[in-house]
């Protein structure tokens, strides 16, 4: 079957329109460039803002005219660039910005969804209020307004250090331990990049994202468990995104969910995270996450998960609870591509994580020629259309290769947008070897595995967590 588009191909939704990735998004550049000239605003600071600072915050209330937030930004970027906001200001310029970035996001997944043949999904509603220590909030809104007033040329280790005491208090109770883990992880930043005069470089867009969404996270209600609905049916996982940083580690599996009562399939994710020493790296990563994820051991061995009544949040992510799932039949994830996720649907972002970074839509690619650049890229070319591979995001905690991905003729992935471009992160490929159709994927010793390479990761971080677990043992002992 041809078909009548000459740029369609094969994806998640049965033809991935290749050529929506690269048109023209209406007022994305827009509402970018505005955020962007927020972001500039905080690099020197609000304490004594000059001519530039003011034009800058006058461009960013104007993108926001029309908007239910338009009055409030407005008085906040007028105080703003006077010198004498305060933190409600402060809280009203995070939002704006937040705002313009959540749009993005909203018009990016829409554009990713129609390019896989999928219907966008309705945004999510709002999280009911809930009662947080007002105190705590308080002082962790004051800290950031501190850092926006001096900017991150302007940052020392005493400004820095007024985080510690707000963070240990967060941490007795369990309902404010994302914020303080926000602060806790943006403090030790500002600190290694301390005095901020000497940088040569500043990570503009990533250190006001972490300002904004901590800034956020401080208005009384932000910060509340999301509701859930009990779910059941049949699980099938499509691949593992397994997400590390220096001191912590996350798989998020990415999956089709069949309800039991027989009603449209949709798309989940199930997460788990834990802590981590920097010496526990590669295939190491699963023995810290296997403990307390059965659903890696199901992934591993190709499996589905019958699920029981297990929490679901509106925005499609299990709240994984062992209670309710047992392992199912085999299922095979390009099976499940090829079959089941055509015909699921989307799920909506939840509000506070609508931003361009979160988008990440599951499709499925055949039918494309690989080619490898210079600087040692890769991208696919779909029907005429050149779509980037984020190999960078592969993971090296599994058998899933840059290599792998050249040689592929079939591949399960997400697609993100990454410095103003849509590009596919593989979660899994299908090659040949020796004639014969082989699926490679980065999860694939999430639950164990007989690969020599992994089999000595796997023995390196045995070693160290014993060694680990003896030191800490001695220090609680003294």
């Amino acid at each position: 079957m041809v078909p009548a588009d000459p740029v369609a191909v094969r994806g998640g939704g049965g033809l991935m329109r290749a050529d929506l990735l690269t048109r023209e998004i209406d007022g994305l550049e827009e509402a970018l460039a505005a955020a962007d000239s927020f972001d500039r605003v905080l690099v020197t600071g609000l304490l004594r803002p000059g001519p530039a600072q003011a034009a800058a915050l006058a461009e960013f209330a104007e993108a926001l005219t029309g908007s239910p937030l338009a009055a409030r930004v407005a008085e906040a970027a007028g105080k703003a660039a006077s010198g004498a906001a305060g933190e409600e200001h402060f809280t009203a310029l995070a939002a704006g910005r937040a705002a313009l970035l959540g749009a993005a996001h909203d018009a990016l997944t829409s554009r990713a969804q129609e390019a896989a043949g999928r219907t966008a999904a309705a945004p999510a509603a709002p999280a009911a209020v809930a009662g947080t220590p007002a105190n705590l909030l308080v002082a962790a809104r004051s800290w950031l307004s501190d850092l926006a007033r001096c900017g991150w040329r302007g940052i020392d280790h005493e400004v820095v250090q007024g985080a510690a005491r707000v963070v240990s208090a967060m941490l007795d109770d369990p309902e404010l331990r994302r914020l303080a883990a926000l602060l806790d992880g943006f403090a030790a930043e500002l600190a290694a990049s301390c005095p901020g005069a000497t940088l040569e470089r500043v990570p503009v867009r990533r250190w006001a994202d972490l300002w904004a969404r901590a800034m956020l996270l401080t208005v009384p209600g932000a910060i509340v468990a999301p509701e859930t609905v009990p779910a059941t049916g049949r699980l099938l996982p499509l691949g593992v995104d397994l997400q590390e940083h220096a001191t912590a580690v996350q798989a998020q599996v990415h999956a089709v969910f069949e309800p039991a009562d027989g009603s449209t399939p949709f798309l989940v994710r199930a997460s788990v995270s834990a802590p981590k020493p920097d010496s526990v790296v590669g295939a190491g990563l699963w023995q810290l996450l296997r403990p307390h994820f059965s659903l890696l051991a199901a992934v591993g061995e190709g499996r589905a998960m019958e699920l029981t009544g297990m929490p679901l949040t509106a925005a499609g992510d299990l709240v994984w609870s062992a209670g309710h799932a047992r392992t199912g039949e085999p299922a095979d994830s390009f099976a499940t591509a090829r079959v089941a996720l055509p015909t699921a649907t989307g799920r909506a972002t939840a509000p506070l994580d609508r931003h361009p970074t979160a988008v990440a839509v599951p499709v499925f690619l055949d039918g494309y020629a690989t080619a490898a650049g210079e600087d040692g890229s890769v991208s696919f070319t779909l029907a005429g259309q050149t779509l980037g591979v984020d190999a960078d995001r592969i993971p090296a905690a599994g058998p899933l290769t840059p290599e792998a991905v050249l040689a592929s003729g079939a591949c399960i992935g997400l697609l993100r947008w990454d410095a103003g471009e849509f590009r596919l992160q593989p979660l899994a490929v299908e090659t040949t070897v020796r004639k014969k159709a082989v699926a490679v994927h980065a999860g694939a010793w999430a639950g164990g595995t007989t690969d020599k390479a992994g089999t000595r990761a796997e023995k390196a971080a045995t070693d160290a967590a014993a060694v680990l677990r003896e030191r800490a043992g001695r220090l609680l002992r003294k």
